[in-house]
């Protein structure tokens, strides 16, 4: 059983109004050991001196795209495997389509709810979305 207060959730979006979203919404779905960065170099130098048990990002930004953060991701052996979330605006099915070729779990399309983050969460970390421990309070 994966315990969500304690998992170790990396969240990385350029625009501090997401960040806060997104800080809000997790919380309420119970995870919260969340760490923010605001752009893919931030992260980056998080995820070299922390270990994450997922991953969001923003698709749309500078200089280094979600898309580029999670090529990296992909690359580097010790976090390959972690669950990566993609959220975006774009309806581009070509990003979607290489967000996937470059393996993505899964993306949410903004604007989006807490029962849309729940189920999306559920899924990439193989829980049941229905299940108290990912109960909205």
């Amino acid at each position: 059983m994966i315990d969500l207060a304690n998992l170790p959730v990396l969240v990385v979006d350029d625009y501090l109004s997401m960040r806060r979203l997104l800080r809000t919404l997790l919380s309420q779905i119970g995870l919260t050991n969340v760490t923010y960065a605001a752009d893919g170099a931030s992260a980056l130098a998080q995820l070299r001196d922390h270990s994450f048990r997922l991953i969001i990002s923003d698709l749309k930004m500078e200089p280094m795209s979600g898309l580029d953060l999670l090529r990296w991701v992909r690359m580097d052996g010790r976090l390959k495997t972690v669950p990566f979330i993609m959220i975006t605006a774009e309806t581009d099915t070509d990003q979607v389509i290489a967000a996937k070729k470059a393996g993505v779990n899964d993306y949410i399309v903004k604007p989006f709810t807490v029962d849309v983050l729940r189920r999306k969460l559920a899924s990439v970390l193989g829980l049941n979305s229905h299940s108290a421990s990912l109960a909205v309070e």
